[in-house]
């Protein structure tokens, strides 16, 4: 039987943590199982509102709230790994963000490709669920399409909204384990990912383990869209310069970058009559525009704004 840590994040979202925290007491699973909240709000102190009142009635999990004064999801997310470290016994720890939900069979298709493939971790399945539909053009921008992929062994995983971690992969690293410095422009994630993959860990897809992620009406507009693409390469790049000091490999990467800028506008224009296509290159420029941002020192400060509640 395996003990497991879910770590949740919370910043402004009362509805979506409720949500998230029944769905999760509908889980089907033979694990141990423990909730962590991070509430990283010490003005409101939703999270730990929402967290009291679920208490108050029947819960079947064992649920903690931690309070976390200093703003940032980077200071979020190292208060609960911290914490988890210091005070539980488990084998695996789940992150998953409070406008999510997962499936009732999400734990078990993770630990299941965790057995299968021994990856230290794991990332799964997200599925939008949109307030307000977008258009087909919303297929090719992330954060608006569906984030699947094919079960078994990948390269890397950058991302930590919805991922499996085991304690083992977790020990060796320095604390804190998610540099302040993207609190509030995210990439945090993606940082946290590379330090796992310079210390020799293994990542695997899960695409049974499913979440699904509320996508507000502030976010199913192309301006959003675009916003997203430009902090998505704005954070990759600062994390690219934090651990790649050779030239070599920062003259090809501004090659990819001033290729980008010239291209995509092109093919932008050349498929301008087909709406569906058309934001493809569009969030392609986008990102090589935050890329060339990040290497000029600007930075995008995306979760400066909560979106949905």
């Amino acid at each position: 039987m395996s003990r497991v840590v879910v770590a949740i994040p919370t910043y402004r979202r009362p509805r979506g943590l409720e949500r998230l925290l029944r769905a999760l007491a509908e889980l089907r699973t033979v694990s141990e199982l423990r909730v962590l909240v991070a509430d990283n709000d010490s003005e409101r102190a939703e999270g730990c509102a929402t967290v009291s009142h679920l208490k108050s009635q029947f819960y079947p999990w064992p649920l903690d709230v931690i309070g976390v004064p200093e703003r940032g999801i980077a200071q979020a997310r190292n208060a609960l790994l911290i914490y988890a470290l210091d005070n539980y016994d488990f084998d695996f720890l789940a992150m998953l963000d409070d406008d999510e939900w997962p499936e009732a069979d999400w734990l078990e298709a993770f630990l299941d490709v965790a057995r299968n493939t021994k990856a230290d971790a794991l990332h799964g399945a997200v599925v939008p669920d949109f307030e307000i539909k977008p258009g087909k053009w919303a297929g090719a921008c992330r954060g608006l399409s569906s984030w699947r992929g094919k079960t078994g062994p990948v390269a890397m995983i950058h991302s930590t909204s919805n991922v499996l971690v085991r304690h083992d992969a977790l020990t060796p690293l320095d604390r804190p384990y998610f540099d302040s410095r993207f609190a509030l422009t995210g990439g945090e994630d993606k940082d946290f990912f590379t330090r796992l993959a310079n210390g020799g860990a293994r990542f695997a897809w899960a695409d049974r383990a499913v979440v699904h992620a509320h996508v507000p009406a502030s976010r199913s507009n192309p301006r959003w869209a675009l916003q997203r693409a430009f902090r998505i390469g704005n954070s990759d790049m600062r994390v690219f310069i934090k651990y790649e000091r050779g030239l070599i490999g920062r003259a090809r990467e501004s090659a990819k970058i001033a290729a980008a800028l010239v291209l995509s506008p092109v093919a932008a224009l050349f498929v301008a009559p087909l709406a569906s296509r058309r934001m493809a290159p569009l969030c392609k420029f986008a990102r090589a525009a935050g890329k060339l941002a990040a290497l000029f020192g600007a930075r995008y400060d995306e979760y400066a704004v909560t979106h949905g509640r």
